[in-house]
């Protein structure tokens, strides 16, 4: 496992996945590419992120459910759009918002469930 720090959080990395920062995100995927995973951030000025934050986020979309991922909480949700799976997540830790999607093919769908959920388990907040 190695450490991918990304500032203000970090997340372990199995040795069969990598990491490339793009522009406004990171994205991880591992060797076979049968998905990825793009992490991104936002701050909030002047204080934390709160469940009501998250909620003017997901609007009425439907199907989000409570998600905790590390040292973030917030909600999560499966869907198929475009004839890929994705799963998505509003993570918050006090003023720090991640925006976490993986997709792959739907032919693909649920191959690396297991994967993505124990390395989104090892999001943590990086202490000053």
């Amino acid at each position: 496992m190695r450490v991918l720090e990304a500032g203000d959080w970090c997340l372990l990395l199995p040795d069969e996945w990598q990491a490339e920062r793009e522009e406004d995100s990171i994205v991880v995927f591992d060797r076979d590419e049968v998905g990825c995973i793009e992490l991104s951030e936002l701050r909030k000025d002047g204080g934390s992120f709160d469940d009501a934050d998250i909620a003017d986020l997901t609007g009425a979309e439907p199907g989000w459910k409570p998600a905790e991922r590390g040292d973030f909480r917030g909600v999560g949700r499966s869907l198929v759009e475009d004839d890929a799976a994705i799963r998505e997540w509003y993570l918050h830790a006090g003023d720090l918002l991640l925006y976490v999607t993986y997709s792959c093919e739907m032919e693909n769908q649920g191959m690396d469930d297991a994967a993505v959920d124990e390395i989104l388990d090892t999001l943590q907040v990086v202490a000053e």
